[in-house]
């Protein structure tokens, strides 16, 4: 099973703790999974929205393909994401409690089709960002100091 990595959204992961995440595919239009099969896709400032039965991949930004001429799409407009009831439901659910959200991790094409990680995630406060940059340093300089010692 060939899977393809297109973007990832690495701010997300410095602003929130994951709690759980998902797989779910995408309802795209020709021109678009072309822009993602080309690596033109922002994950930045999207969001997932739940309304109903459905759940929405929102600001998501996929540049237009210069090939489509007039059958291009909207780069900003929601894109429906293809999950389970069950999943939904229990996406919605968790929304519910006070500072969880949902949040795209990363995009990538399996056997050729579109798919996206969704994550249930709780923001984090301004210490625990801290804490991750200074984890961050202290392992850059670890790894400095092995190298340089062999």
């Amino acid at each position: 099973m060939e899977i393809k990595t297109v973007t990832k959204n690495r701010k997300a992961l410095f602003e929130y703790f994951i709690l759980d995440s998902f797989e779910a595919g995408i309802s795209l239009k020709g021109s678009e999974i072309k822009s993602i099969r080309a690596g033109q896709v922002s994950l930045q400032e999207s969001y997932i929205q739940i309304e109903g039965s459905q759940a929405w991949l929102v600001n998501a930004h996929i540049a237009s393909y210069d090939a489509a001429s007039y059958a291009n799409h909207d780069p900003k407009r929601p894109r429906r994401l293809l999950l389970h009831k069950k999943e939904i439901r229990d996406l919605g659910m968790s929304v519910k409690q006070k500072g969880v959200t949902i949040i795209p991790v990363k995009m990538y094409l399996k056997e050729g089709r579109a798919k996206l990680e969704i994550a249930i995630a709780k923001g984090k406060k301004l210490y625990d960002k801290r804490q991750d940059i200074a984890d961050k340093d202290m392992k850059r300089d670890m790894d400095r100091a092995m190298h340089r010692r062999e």
